[in-house]
């Protein structure tokens, strides 16, 4: 047997097709996110400009192309490089060379997204942004197709889904109460931050229903993780059970990538034993001969694999202590993180509507103000939620944050700035402009509560939402 056998997994080369090409896919996606939303938000005439951050801020989050200087042609310079090098993988084309090929393309891409990550802010403070960044990084030393996978990065791959499941169910736990009496599905549906188009149906299951979600969540989360790490069938019966319910949550809900990448790298742990068997038109074994793996690329990984576990100290602690951070990266580099969400669930939900009116004196009770409706945020109460994950809507998820804290935030001042000047760029922002273009004399922000209308209720309106005013939360407010 040669020497190198104990270092490849050679019933794992199907997950390293999928993750590969899954990640790189997500990675696709995040670049057109970033494409098509960056500027408005933080470019040089942004609602909080990169410019701006670059002048006051001696120290970033972490290390960024943009360290030297930022222009919305330099961004859009990476984001288009981040597409077509995420194409590339897809499409299976780095994999075809050596292994020191893709994994160049993959720490491109890592390089690429955390310059864009480290600059963006709140609107890039999202768990999801630093797991694709680790996701990145690890993937790139899974190799070509001219050797078999490594088994410590399979490895690892497995740990950081791990820390992904086991933090959010530790996170729960030792969160709100709603997690441990089983109540915290009967609120989430309604209350979470974008719900999609079958959110509605799913709230308005039965009590008992949702009783059994926690419970299945419990053991999707705390117990099952566990069992990633044996080889085998229950390690492939360990990431299907991952995957069903990730699953549950990308048809109910809309949370970016973050299910859809948990999903790619839990089918690590399936072999291809396991595919051949519910497949059978896939081959038994398609590992590549150990042999072919050089001695160099056994070094870069025994490398990588030594720095991984250095790593991980931080977050084991964090784990087991009861002060447990949720979605918080120990390094700059944003490698080995800890993860977690929903440690408490909201029980109301409370959007933000912003309105605007052409008329002269805002107070007169004949001027009409009229909504701008957001892409994704719920606001008219009729509309069908849309689907949008795993695209990223950038706007729309903070919007959801402002109820739980402060309103005046500077990036929603600057952002009712941007309507009373109707700038264009922040209006493809949004769903619809009530004024067609035209600047309004004066905008505001109201809060209502809004809650699923139940069976009864739809039937006689027609309307999918019902909401109740709560009162100004910014008066309105012009140019003057």
């Amino acid at each position: 047997m040669d020497w190198l056998d104990w270092f490849d997994a050679h019933d794992y080369e199907i997950a390293r097709q999928v993750v590969q090409r899954g990640v790189a896919a997500l990675a696709f996606v995040a670049f057109l996110s970033t494409l098509n939303q960056f500027r408005p938000l933080l470019g040089e005439h942004g609602l909080l400009p990169v410019p701006e951050l670059l002048r006051r801020s001696s120290r970033l989050r972490g290390p960024t192309l943009f360290r030297w200087g930022y222009t919305d042609r330099r961004l859009i310079a990476i984001a288009v490089a981040g597409l077509v090098l995420a194409a590339s993988v897809v499409a299976g084309l780095p994999q075809l060379g050596p292994a020191w090929v893709p994994m160049l393309v993959f720490l491109a891409l890592w390089i690429l997204y955390l310059s864009i990550v480290n600059v963006g802010q709140t609107f890039y403070g999202f768990g999801w942004e630093m797991l694709l960044c680790e996701a990145l990084f690890t993937v790139a030393f899974l190799g070509s197709n001219d050797q078999p996978p490594p088994v410590t990065i399979v490895v690892a791959i497995w740990w950081l889904v791990f820390r992904l499941e086991f933090g959010a169910g530790m996170i729960k736990i030792r969160g709100g109460r709603e997690w441990r009496d089983l109540t915290a599905l009967t609120y989430h549906h309604e209350t979470q931050p974008m719900p999609n188009p079958l959110s509605r149906q799913a709230h308005l299951l039965p009590k008992w229903f949702h009783q059994g979600e926690v419970l299945g969540n419990h053991f999707a989360q705390l117990i099952v993780p566990f069992l990633l790490f044996v080889p085998g069938p229950v390690g492939s019966v360990a990431a299907t059970i991952i995957i069903l319910t990730q699953l549950w949550l990308i048809v109910t809900g809309n949370f970016a990538w973050l299910n859809w990448i948990t999903v790619v790298l839990a089918a690590s742990a399936i072999t291809d034993s396991a595919w051949h068997w519910l497949i059978p038109a896939i081959p038994a074994d398609l590992g590549t001969d150990a042999s072919s793996t050089p001695v160099w690329w056994f070094v870069i990984v025994a490398a990588v694999t030594v720095l991984l576990l250095v790593l991980s100290f931080a977050p084991i602690r964090n784990l087991l202590s009861r002060r447990q951070l949720m979605n918080f990266s120990f390094n700059r580099w944003m490698l080995v993180n800890a993860y977690g969400a929903f440690g408490t669930v909201t029980k109301r939900r409370i959007e933000i509507v912003v309105e605007g009116t052409l008329a002269e004196n805002p107070d007169d009770a004949a001027a009409e103000w009229r909504e701008y409706h957001f892409k994704g945020k719920p606001g008219d109460v009729r509309a069908v939620p849309r689907q949008w994950a795993p695209y990223h809507l950038r706007l729309d998820w903070l919007m959801w944050f402002l109820p739980l804290g402060r309103i005046w935030e500077p990036w929603f001042e600057m952002f009712l700035l941007r309507l009373l000047e109707a700038d264009a760029p922040t209006l493809r922002l949004l769903r619809t402009d009530p004024f067609g273009g035209e600047a309004p004399r004066w905008v505001r922000a109201r809060a209502y509560h809004y809650r699923f209308a139940t069976h009864a209720e739809f039937r006689e309106t027609g309307e999918r939402w019902a909401r109740t005013l709560q009162g100004d939360v910014i008066p309105p407010a012009g140019l003057g």
